[in-house]
């Protein structure tokens, strides 16, 4: 979690749960420490908000006391340092430098050992903070082919094959498909038998039309299952397109282990690095190891240089997940992945021996009951993000439609090379019958050709000035 400012770190801020003309009198006045974080508590025209501020005030409300709001001098939450002693609001308790610490302060079981804590005001866990850009499945080359699984491919290309033939043989077995078999060749060879199904598939018209009723039902039957295979495929590519850019390969933290594009790493010497640390958990442990390792280049010092730091480089951030939304509510291009692992709860520390602990967890109680809480929750990790991006259009990119283009470029290669392997072989053999060089007839049949197309075009030209 971030370090506040050192500069206003020592400041008190004098507030008053009832109204604001100071501590009432009768009232006990408790001094609450807290951290700048946003939006738990921020300074706005020297004076502070924020979530934890407004819950101060309905804590106060209820409970009928006077606070005295001051921030941790040191900025930390609350660690044991190497001397033995803690760090913090958790320290600041300890040595009675304030009564109650009120901010986004994790619940563990260090600081139990210590404080008391009272209900969690807020339920939270520990996520991964993304970039879209970065997080987003990119579009692979032949990203048309995504809406159906190899299998089905497979079976396509079986049933398509498999078709074809069962239309050559009962096209032959068929007597109406023949006028008289010995003289006459059948229409329905294998490779126009492949042209018809190649043709159905794309619902388009094709020859030889079937006669024999046999050949009919088969080509009916085919034609009923291109319909239903290209509306599935249709369907199913368009909420491709449409959905791409939410679907995200990092969903779990096993899949950001196995992957080497993006670093990641979290607060140094925070508790969700020491939840790594201790965990029994093979893929903890490993998400612990790298960052371990790499501590002086993934680990981060302060919460808004994590934000900063996915917003500007391949880097994943782990932490709150309850933060991470904050970002991703505030910033439209972060997203945080589903998964979330170690649930945990932000309380209010107050010293052990104190009264006000069991008050302040039915307060919280209440509060939480009567929909405060959520009310709150909601006032403060409010976004615009979600309207944006509905509203938000951006035009199909070509990579998703590469390959279809690579296809028609192979095809149309292939079409101008049978076209000269034609010319070539009638060239080969004219060559035999006028004794020249297969060359020389070959070059001489296009160029023939090509004055062909060109006496055409300058007859017509002539033929116009003749009519002007």
């Amino acid at each position: 979690m971030g370090l506040s400012n050192p500069i206003i770190s020592s400041s008190f801020f004098d507030l008053q749960g009832i109204d604001s003309r100071g501590p009432e009198e009768g009232l006990p006045t408790l001094t609450v420490t807290t951290i700048l974080e946003d939006p738990y508590v921020m300074v706005r025209s020297a004076e502070l908000e924020g979530y934890c501020i407004d819950l101060l005030k309905a804590l106060a409300a209820m409970l009928h006391f006077s606070y005295k709001v001051k921030v941790v001098s040191d900025g930390q939450y609350g660690a044991i340092s190497s001397n033995g002693n803690w760090t913090g609001m958790v320290g600041e308790i300890l040595r009675q430098e304030a009564d109650i610490a009120v901010a986004p302060l994790t619940v563990t079981s260090a600081r139990e050992e210590v404080v008391s804590f009272t209900t969690p005001f807020l339920q939270t866990g520990i996520g991964i903070l993304l970039r879209k850009d970065t997080a987003s499945q990119e579009m692979s080359f032949f990203h048309f082919l995504a809406p159906f699984s190899k299998e089905t491919w497979t079976g396509l290309l079986f049933a398509y094959v498999l078709t074809c033939f069962c239309l050559f043989l009962v096209a032959r077995l068929s007597p109406c498909e023949w006028n008289e078999p010995k003289n006459e060749e059948n229409h329905f060879t294998f490779l126009n038998s492949l042209w018809f199904g190649a043709g159905a598939l794309a619902l388009q018209g094709v020859t030889p039309r079937p006669k024999a009723l046999s050949v009919r039902v088969i080509a009916a039957v085919w034609w009923l299952f291109t319909i239903a295979l290209l509306a599935a495929y249709i369907a199913n590519f368009t909420a491709l397109l449409s959905s791409g850019s939410e679907q995200l390969p990092i969903q779990t933290f096993e899949d950001l282990v196995k992957q080497r594009k993006l670093e990641f790493g979290t607060l140094d010497g925070s508790s969700t690095f020491y939840f790594f640390k201790n965990s029994k958990n093979p893929i903890h442990q490993m998400i612990y190891e790298y960052m371990d390792k790499r501590r002086d280049r993934v680990l981060v010092k302060t919460y808004q240089e994590a934000v900063q730091r996915v917003m500007e480089s391949n880097y994943a951030f782990i932490g709150e997940s309850i933060s991470q939304d904050l970002a991703a509510a505030r910033h439209c291009n972060l997203i945080r992945a589903p998964e979330v692992i170690g649930a945990r709860g932000f309380g209010i520390a107050t010293t052990q021996a104190s009264l006000w602990t069991k008050k302040l967890s039915i307060a919280v109680l209440k509060l939480r009951e009567s929909g405060d809480l959520d009310y709150l929750r909601n006032k403060w990790w409010e976004t615009s993000c979600l309207h944006k991006s509905r509203d938000r259009w951006s035009p199909l990119q070509p990579q998703a439609l590469g390959g279809l283009f690579l296809t028609l470029a192979i095809g149309l290669a292939l079409g101008v090379i049978a076209a000269v392997v034609e010319l070539s072989n009638k060239s080969r053999h004219a060559a035999g019958h006028v004794k020249k060089s297969c060359c020389s007839v070959f070059t001489e049949e296009m160029c023939t050709r090509l004055r062909i197309k060109e006496s055409t075009r300058q007859s017509q030209e002539t033929s116009g000035r003749a009519n002007a």
